[in-house]
């Protein structure tokens, strides 16, 4: 649901009445995961998607149906092989989604709000339990509080702790607990759906490379920094994609701003005086992704040069250079798209090699991918 956050907002805004259709679980090779959303409103105007064609005619359907019953629906789509032409994912995977009436509910109001200013929250929602508890919401912010109710205290807050937990980890995924609020008696099913702010990407070298870079990490949904100590070259005229442009020595830029676990670095300088003191810092960081450009020379000299200022092996091992995959690239665009190629199959737990001949599975579950909703990892 907060996939689509700005559009439901603005519906909301509106007062227009919808039902949301959410994407609870996959198996196999479906196309969507867990947090992915399909909104129909009482005119029939449509907005996201839960399997990317494959269903959504069928739960079109049944977000109208729930918009007249009021009654929430988890319903379970999956391959036919009796009719190929039947509601299905001709894919091979398996979908759980979750359709129920949102507009009209104070605690999905604000999410979605939330959602939309950029605020670390979750929603929590009931998707699978007794008849009398489907649907119902929280609202979990970073601090611990939350709005709404499950419809018992105990179970609010035992939901609340579960959603926490997802949200500091930036995960959209589904937790079990009691009716009850403990861990046994009858179960319910709770989807947890976070928005975090975008993940960051800190390309430091304003050079022409710098600027493909730059688009591409924007395409990704990454928010991004370029940073350079050369005034005359770090200008936003020059880097318009970018969401800043700082004008300082990196690894002094990188020792004051926040970064965490999401964040990737792209380094594109490959002169030591810039590379060696700011590699030095960020391979002792929890970075995300650490690549550097470079020649294989340039690459085995900045080794040597981390080493005399005393990273161990185990630091240079995250040092992902030459950065980049294998593509033969040649222009900024397609250097580009061969950094962009390798942080999404790091984040992801991609191989990197062609799919035509492969027997590795299609989608991966590693990793935490950019963008305000996070699937399941």
């Amino acid at each position: 649901m907060l996939d689509i956050a700005d559009e439901l907002h603005r519906w909301c805004e509106q007062g227009r009445s919808f039902a949301v259709a959410t994407v609870v679980a996959v198996g196999g090779s479906a196309p969507r995961q867990p947090g992915a959303a399909l909104a129909v409103d009482a005119d029939g105007t449509a907005v996201g998607s839960v399997s990317g064609g494959c269903v959504e005619g069928a739960v079109y359907d049944l977000c109208q149906e729930v918009l007249e019953t009021g009654e929430p629906v988890l319903q379970r789509f999956g391959y036919s092989d009796d009719d190929a032409f039947a509601v299905g994912l001709t894919c091979g995977g398996v979908i759980d989604i979750f359709i129920q009436r949102v507009s009209g509910r104070p605690e999905f109001t604000a999410a979605l709000a939330a959602a939309v200013a950029g605020d670390a929250a979750a929603v929590a929602r009931i998707v699978e339990g007794p008849a009398e508890l489907l649907g119902r919401g929280l609202l979990i912010r970073s601090d611990g509080s939350y709005e709404g109710t499950l419809g018992d205290p105990e179970l609010d807050r035992t939901a609340a702790g579960e959603a926490r937990a997802l949200l500091e980890a930036g995960r959209t995924a589904t937790a079990r607990i009691g009716a009850d609020g403990s861990r046994c008696g009858e179960p319910l099913t709770l989807l947890v759906e976070s928005s975090v702010p975008p993940p960051r990407m800190l390309v430091f070298g304003a050079i022409d490379f710098a600027a493909a870079v730059v688009r591409i990490g924007k395409f990704l949904g990454y928010r991004v920094t370029l940073c350079d100590a050369r005034p005359v070259f770090a200008t936003p005229a020059r880097f318009p994609d970018a969401d800043e442009v700082v004008v300082d020595w990196p690894h002094r830029y990188l020792e004051s701003t926040e970064v965490d676990g999401r964040t990737v670095m792209c380094v594109l300088t490959h002169d030591a005086k810039f590379d060696v003191p700011l590699l030095d810092r960020a391979l002792r960081m929890p970075l995300a992704f650490v690549g550097a450009m470079g020649s294989r020379r340039t690459h085995h000299d900045r080794l040597q040069r981390l080493r005399d200022v005393g990273l161990t092996e185990l630091e240079l091992a995250r040092l992902r250079s030459p950065i980049g995959l294998d593509l033969g690239a040649r222009t900024p665009e397609e250097t580009a798209l061969s950094i962009a190629a390798e942080i999404v199959a790091h984040r992801r737990g991609g191989t990197g090699v062609p799919l035509t001949g492969a027997h590795t599975p299609i989608h991966h579950d590693a990793g935490v991918p950019a963008g305000r909703v996070v699937p399941a990892a």
